[in-house]
């Protein structure tokens, strides 16, 4: 971009920022005469807290996990589900931001997970599970999971479920790829999203089809760690050096026009004729910032498709302009491979609404420093062989000086979302996170989106002894 392109862009923003300050002035003075109503520490508390969860384990390399989501939308379009495999001996933890409505994030939190599970049983033991009727929740042992189908959709979520995993049992053991399963996974999960809507419409399954979602799946199983994401969530590994220094590892890339070389791919899958037109104002097509997703069929059907099926419900704006070479959109996930080691203490996942308040080497500090001080959450408890008085005055002196540093929740994740909205150069500043929490519901999205966190803890002592 040239010298005079930059000072003309930064003018437009500055006439935008503006604009849009004048506005949001405007309406909260419409909404709250007195200004934004103002909450107290335990009101902000209770909001924080409302959707936390902190999972533990017993053996393997995962110690815990702590989750937590904050809602500007409503309804929230934000997923996450976390599960342990019943037949193997991986966890698999997801993050899903959904746009255009919560149907489609919703419904592949749910899913997905179980299309993965499933992939990793041997063809033989799973062929015995499907002889047996094995349902897709009897992969899985979900934690903290609230959501569930009504039955009519259940059921056709099974049947196609059922007809994946009779597939499977005709795989070959001696073929298998963690990153090929992740994919297939992937792609056929999208493919019955679009089979489902095209061969039995109705509101539902039409309201997934429309709508989409961004997807981030972690799988971990020992030392290894595989991440699978399509669109613009973020997995980042925090790691200690050698001089004890925190150290930022992001495993995935935003599938977005800001990375040249997704841009790149997808113009290659185009005719040259479209090169001005498959991505306009930093969109596809001009309307979607993700240029990976699950669902949004209305970037990926056919134009005879979207004519007979969606127009006579949507209307003829459900078609994009210059909509001439579908699919546009993909759902294949860029994969990523990492053998964990004692230096990996923990990971870190979540949707933008995180990554557009922090960099990935700020969420590694928060999180290191709160798991220093959360220690000093613990009563003091005294070793049990013999002890001098000394070496008791010494324990008393450092715990001192590390409840200074104690954190305010114990859980990573409200931690993270706490720094996220009310975070300054000088720490939370309370009557920050007040006004970010008590913004009108009109205006709220124009400030901040859904954050949805996952703080993955990793077992040094397990991962110094285990083999790769």
């Amino acid at each position: 971009m040239s010298s005079c392109s930059r000072k003309i862009l930064a003018l437009r923003i500055h006439a935008l920022a503006t604009t849009f300050n004048r506005c949001y002035h405007r309406a909260t003075a419409l909404h709250c005469p007195s200004g934004p109503p103002k909450l107290s520490p335990y009101d902000v508390n209770c909001i924080l807290r409302t959707n936390e969860h902190t999972q533990e384990f017993f053996g393997g390399s995962v110690k815990s996990y702590d989750s937590n989501q904050l809602a500007s939308n409503s309804p929230i379009e934000d997923s996450r589900s976390e599960a342990s495999c019943v037949h193997t001996s991986g966890l698999l933890l997801g993050i899903f931001d959904g746009h255009g409505g919560p149907a489609c994030s919703q419904v592949i939190s749910k899913r997905l997970m179980r299309y993965i599970a499933a992939s990793l049983v041997p063809p033989d033991d799973l062929r015995q599970h499907v002889l047996n009727g094995a349902q897709s929740f009897s992969f899985l042992s979900c934690h903290n999971d609230k959501l569930e189908f009504v039955s009519e959709i259940k059921e056709l979520y099974e049947k196609s479920f059922h007809q994946f995993a009779n597939e499977l049992t005709n795989t070959t053991l001696a073929g298998f790829q963690m990153h090929q399963t992740l994919e297939n996974a992937f792609i056929r999960l999208d493919q019955d999203l679009s089979r489902e809507a095209i061969e039995m419409p109705s509101l539902r399954t039409m309201s997934v089809a429309m709508s989409g979602a961004v997807a981030l799946v972690a799988h971990i199983d020992g030392p290894h760690l595989h991440v699978a994401s399509v669109g613009d969530c973020s997995a980042v590994l925090g790691t200690v050096t050698d001089t004890g220094q925190w150290m930022a590892k992001k495993l995935t890339n935003e599938h977005n026009s800001d990375n040249v070389g997704e841009v790149r791919r997808l113009l290659s899958e185009h005719p040259a004729t479209e090169r001005d037109t498959v991505i306009r104002g930093e969109r596809l097509l001009g309307q979607l910032a993700p240029l990976r997703a699950m669902g949004d069929f209305r970037y990926k059907w056919s134009r005879e498709q979207l004519e007979q099926l969606v127009v006579p419900q949507f209307g003829e704006q459900v078609i994009a302009p210059y909509y001439l070479t579908p699919p546009y959109l993909s759902a294949c996930p860029e994969i990523t491979h990492h053998i964990l080691t004692p230096r990996d203490k923990f990971l870190i996942i979540a949707s933008d609404g995180l990554w557009d308040t922090m960099s990935a080497m700020q969420t590694v500090h928060l999180v290191g420093e709160h798991m220093y001080g959360k220690a000093f959450l613990q009563p003091l408890t005294l070793p049990k062989q013999d002890i001098t008085l000394g070496e008791i005055s010494q324990m008393l002196t450092t715990r001192k000086a590390g409840l200074q540093k104690k954190p305010l929740d114990r859980n990573a994740a409200t931690h993270l979302i706490r720094n996220a909205l009310g975070g300054t150069e000088y720490g939370v500043e309370h009557s920050k996170l007040s006004h970010m929490l008590s913004l009108p519901q009109d205006i709220v999205r124009l400030f901040r989106d859904d954050i949805t966190i996952t703080v993955v803890y990793f077992d040094s002592e397990y991962l110094r002894n285990c083999p790769t």
